[in-house]
C-alpha cells in the first residue's frame, strides 16, 4: 500500500514529521469495539485530531475479536461480562501477513486497515492472529483485550510491538517516531534494536506516553519468562539487562521504556510531577515532561447545547438539556424500570470502574446519603456506569453492591455497557459530573472535560487534570482532600463528609435557587475546557514537544 492509499489525504505542511502511534486500545466509534476505558478514549481522540489538523500520524493496534467484553446483566441484576465475537465490515483487508516469534514459534499476523474517511480519524492499522494458518493457542492471543492470562499478555505485546514493527517494514514505512502510548509496545524497542544495534538511534526515533502514577500499576514479568517468550526478540536476557542497566529478576515495562525512549510525557501536569518522582532515582531514564490529556470536541459536543452556550442563551440551554436528559433517563427506564424526572438534578459518576475510583464514596455514611436521596426541598438522582475488568473481583463487588443497596431507591440507577454510545448519553444528559478517586492515583481523567464540554458542571476531588482546570465555585465544585498522612478509612471518612457537604450546601442550592448562577457555572466550564483540553491542543503539543 502506497502512503497515499493509507491515509487519503496529503499532511498539512507544519505536520510533516511521520509518526506512528501505537496503543492496546482505541476508542473511535461505538461499533468498534476494541477498547476498555480511558486509554482508548484518549487514543481515540488523538486519531480524531491528528485527521482534523492533517497530520501525518498513523494509529497501530490490535483487532480484538471478543473485544473487551460486553457488560450484561444476570437473573439477579447483577453485571456479568459476556464475550460475543465482533464482525467489522468497514476494515479494510490489507492482504499483508507476516510473521512474529513467540515463544519460539512462527506466529501469523494479518494487518487490517480502518481508513480516514470511514471515521474521521487518521489511519489506524489493527493487527489479528485469529487466522486458519495459527493453532488455536496462537489465534488466542487477540481474541481478549488484557486477556487475564499471564502468557497471553506477554503475546499481546510481542504482537502489538514486534508485529507493528514488522509491519512498517512490510508497507516500506519508516517513521521519524514511534510513539508508544503506555508501556504495552515496548517489545517494539528490541525489534528496532535488531535493526539500528544501538540504544542511541532507538532513542533519537522513540517517545513514551506513561499514564499509570503508582508502581503497582505498571506491568511487569520475569526476565526468565520474557526470554522464552521471545519477547526479547534475538536478545538474551543477560543483553537486555546490560544494555538497559537493568538489574533484579523483573522486568518492568515502563522503565524499560523511559530508558528506551529520548523523551517521555506524564498526561497531567500533576502526573508529571508524580512520575518524575516516581522514576527519577533510575539511572539512563529519558525527560519526562507533562502534556495533558484532552478529548475531541467535534465527536463528543452536542451541537445544539453548544450554541445555546456560545451565544449565552439561557432558556434555550436549560430547553436542551432537559431533552437530553429525557434521552438518558429512556435508557435508564429500559434497563431498570425507574421512571427519572427531568426537572430534578442529575448527578452522573461514570468511568472506568476501579477500586481506587470510589463509586460508593457518595453512600459511605448511609444514613447521610438517604436523607439527601429523600429532601424535599432538593431533590437528586443518581447514575453510576463503569467496566471493572471482569477479574477485579472487588471492583465488580462494588459494582454489583451498589445494585443491590439501591435496587429500591426509586431515583437512583447503575447501567451496564459503559461505552461510547452510553459515555456520550450520560455528558449530555448530566447535570453534574462526580469524580472523587483516591488523591494522586487518577494520572489525568477525562470524562470531566467532555461532560464540560456539554454543559455539564464537575464536582471533583483536585486530582488529575482538574488544578489545571478548576476554579472553585466559577467553572466547576471542588470536594476538599483529607491529609494525605491519615489512614485511607480516614481520609474516605472525611472525604466523604467534604462531597456532601459540597453538594448539599452548593450545589444542590445553586441549581435550585438561582438558575441563573448555575448557568453562569456552567457557561464558565464550557469556555474554560475549550481550547485547554480540546485534543486538537493535544495533537499540536506532541508535535511541538516530543515529536520535535
Amino acid at each position: 500500500m502506497t502512503r497515499t492509499e493509507i491515509f487519503g489525504y496529503t499532511p498539512d505542511t507544519a505536520y510533516q514529521t511521520s509518526v506512528a502511534y501505537y496503543s492496546m486500545e482505541f476508542a473511535v466509534d461505538q461499533s468498534l469495539k476494541i477498547y476498555s476505558g480511558g486509554l482508548g478514549f484518549l487514543s481515540g481522540s488523538h486519531l480524531r485530531s491528528a485527521f482534523e489538523l492533517k497530520q501525518n500520524l498513523l494509529g497501530i493496534g490490535m483487532l480484538w475479536k471478543y473485544g473487551y467484553y460486553d457488560q450484561v446483566r444476570d437473573r439477579d441484576s447483577h453485571m456479568i461480562p459476556t464475550f460475543v465475537q465482533k464482525d467489522y465490515s468497514f476494515l479494510i483487508d490489507t492482504g499483508i501477513v507476516f510473521s512474529v516469534p513467540v515463544h519460539s514459534a512462527e506466529v501469523k499476523v494479518k494487518a487490517f486497515l480502518l481508513p480516514p474517511e470511514t471515521f474521521g480519524t487518521a489511519p489506524l492499522f489493527l493487527l489479528s492472529t485469529d487466522l486458519a494458518e495459527n493453532d488455536e493457542i496462537s489465534r488466542s492471543i487477540t481474541h481478549r483485550l488484557y486477556d487475564p492470562n499471564e502468557t497471553t499478555r506477554i503475546a499481546q505485546s510481542i504482537i502489538l510491538g514486534i508485529g507493528g514493527g514488522m509491519l512498517l517494514d512490510h508497507l516500506n514505512l519508516q517513521p521519524d517516531y514511534y510513539h508508544m502510548n503506555e508501556g504495552h509496545a515496548v517489545a517494539l524497542n528490541f525489534y528496532l534494536y535488531s535493526k539500528y544495534q544501538s540504544l542511541a538511534e532507538i532513542k533519537k526515533r522513540m517517545v513514551f506516553t506513561t499514564h499509570t502514577p503508582e508502581l503497582a500499576g505498571n506491568e511487569e514479568h520475569d526476565f526468565s519468562l520474557l526470554k522464552e517468550m521471545s519477547f526479547f526478540y534475538h536478545l538474551q536476557d543477560h543483553e537486555v539487562k546490560f544494555l538497559l542497566g537493568l538489574e533484579g529478576d523483573k522486568f518492568n515495562y515502563t522503565l524499560a521504556a523511559l530508558k528506551f525512549s529520548g523523551k517521555a510525557n506524564g498526561v497531567s501536569k500533576l502526573h508529571g510531577i508524580v512520575a518524575r518522582e516516581m522514576w527519577g532515582g533510575y539511572d539512563g531514564i529519558c525527560e519526562i515532561i507533562s502534556i495533558t490529556n484532552a478529548q475531541n470536541q467535534k465527536y463528543w459536543q452536542d451541537e445544539i447545547l453548544a450554541q445555546s452556550l456560545t451565544q449565552h442563551q439561557q432558556q434555550e440551554f436549560f430547553a436542551r438539556k432537559k431533552e437530553l436528559k429525557s434521552n438518558l433517563f429512556k435508557e435508564v427506564a429500559d434497563q431498570t424500570g425507574k421512571l427519572f424526572n427531568r426537572d430534578v438534578m442529575t448527578l452522573v459518576w461514570a468511568r472506568r470502574f476501579a477500586g481506587y475510583k470510589r463509586a460508593d464514596l457518595i453512600m459511605r455514611d448511609w444514613k447521610r446519603f438517604e436523607n439527601l436521596l429523600t429532601h424535599s426541598k432538593y431533590p437528586i438522582q443518581i447514575i453510576w456506569a463503569g467496566k471493572p475488568y471482569p477479574e477485579d473481583a472487588g471492583a465488580n463487588q462494588i459494582f454489583n453492591s451498589i445494585i443491590d443497596r439501591t435496587r429500591s431507591l426509586p431515583n437512583c440507577a447503575i447501567l451496564v455497557g459503559y461505552e461510547l454510545g452510553l459515555s456520550s448519553l450520560l455528558k449530555n444528559g448530566a447535570d453534574v459530573w462526580l469524580n472523587n478517586p483516591k488523591m494522586y492515583r487518577e494520572a489525568s481523567g477525562t470524562s470531566g472535560m467532555t461532560a464540560a464540554m456539554n454543559g455539564t458542571i464537575n464536582l471533583s476531588i483536585p486530582d488529575g487534570w482538574i488544578p489545571e482546570f478548576a476554579k472553585d465555585g466559577e467553572n466547576c465544585f471542588l470536594i476538599q482532600p483529607a491529609d494525605h498522612l491519615l489512614s485511607d478509612d480516614q481520609k474516605d471518612e472525611i472525604e466523604n463528609s467534604n462531597l456532601l457537604e459540597v453538594l448539599e450546601g452548593k450545589v444542590l442550592p445553586a441549581y435550585y435557587d438561582d438558575s441563573s448562577k448555575w448557568f453562569e457555572i456552567v457557561k464558565k466550564g464550557f469556555e474554560d475546557v475549550i481550547p485547554d483540553f480540546e485534543s486538537s491542543r493535544m495533537a499540536k503539543t506532541y508535535y511541538k514537544e516530543l515529536y520535535s
